[in-house]
C-alpha cells in the first residue's frame, strides 16, 4: 500500500507492506490525503493504535480521503486485514 501526503497521489510518498500503529511516528505527519491498494486488504483507523473510526480499504485507488468515506484526512495507524470474517 503506498500512501500519500496530498491528494492525487501527489507529495511525499511511503510504501507499507506492515501494520502501523502510529503513522505520525512512520510518516512524519498525521494526514493521509490519498492512497493506492495495490495488494490485500486494509483498515484505517483516525486514532493511533487502532482506535476511533474505522475506514476499510480494499484493491485500488482512493485519489482522496473521501474516496474511502473518511470526512477529514486524519488517520493515526492502520493495519492490513488478514481473516474475513
Amino acid at each position: 500500500m503506498r500512501i500519500y501526503e496530498k491528494g492525487d497521489f501527489q507529495g511525499q510518498m511511503m510504501e507499507f507492506f506492515d501494520d502501523c500503529p502510529n503513522t505520525y511516528d512512520r510518516f512524519s505527519f498525521r494526514d493521509i490525503h490519498s492512497c493506492n491498494v495495490s495488494d490485500g486488504h486494509w483498515m484505517f483507523y483516525e486514532e493511533p493504535n487502532y482506535r476511533g473510526r474505522q475506514y476499510y480499504l480494499r484493491h485500488g485507488e482512493y485519489r482522496r480521503f473521501s474516496d474511502w468515506g473518511a470526512s477529514t484526512a486524519r488517520i493515526g495507524s492502520f493495519r492490513r486485514v488478514h481473516h474475513m470474517v
